[in-house]
């Protein structure tokens, strides 16, 4: 089974794309010791993926998967977008970002909550990188409901009313955005062998 970086120390990132991505032996940096940090400063997620991708697989000179994901708003222009995980500052957690995101929009009505959560994820090997990409359409809850997942799960609102975090971790896995994305990669990358 070919070994591959997932360029992630996000536990629960790393747990959603093993779940899903069964063909490889997926490796945290925590598990090769890998202690790089990349910085994400490109402005499009499929930027920042690519980035992170290149450089631990340069630096680690294995193939690497890295992800870049986020919460864009409509009424917003599609803020926070790549900024979701940084828009309050490095050190603050996701309660924080998603109480703030809550506050911004008291108030406003259903069609005005709109809202996709993105993902681009970018295997990269040798200087031949592929690109997977998944979007799902929601809306922003009035507060935080669910138990189950992380980041911004609590606040995101499916079609259906319930928010990720009230999912399963097996309903999340078969309609997630990053779901979407690693499909969108595995097709590409059985293309390409």
């Amino acid at each position: 089974m070919k070994k591959v970086v997932v360029a992630t120390n996000n536990m629960g990132k790393l747990k959603e794309i093993k779940d899903i991505l069964t063909g490889y032996q997926l490796l945290s940096l925590k598990d090769i010791n890998c202690k790089v940090e990349v910085e994400e400063d490109k402005e499009t997620f499929e930027g920042n993926s690519l980035k992170k991708a290149q450089e631990i697989s340069e630096i680690l000179h294995m193939p690497c998967i890295a992800d870049d994901s986020g919460l864009c708003i409509d009424i917003y222009n599609g803020w926070p977008g790549v900024h979701t995980a940084r828009f309050l500052g490095e050190n603050a957690t996701a309660k924080e970002r998603n109480t703030y995101i809550l506050e911004k929009m008291k108030g406003l009505p259903t069609d005005q909550r709109k809202a996709s959560v993105i993902s681009c994820i970018t295997y990269y090997e040798n200087g031949i990188y592929i690109v997977g990409k998944g979007e799902i359409r929601g809306r922003i809850a009035e507060k935080p409901r669910g138990d189950n997942g992380f980041g911004f799960d609590e606040i995101f609102e499916l079609e259906d009313g319930r928010t990720y975090a009230e999912l399963s971790k097996e309903e999340k896995n078969k309609i997630s955005h990053r779901r979407l994305a690693l499909q969108d990669l595995m097709t590409k990358l059985e293309n390409h062998v």
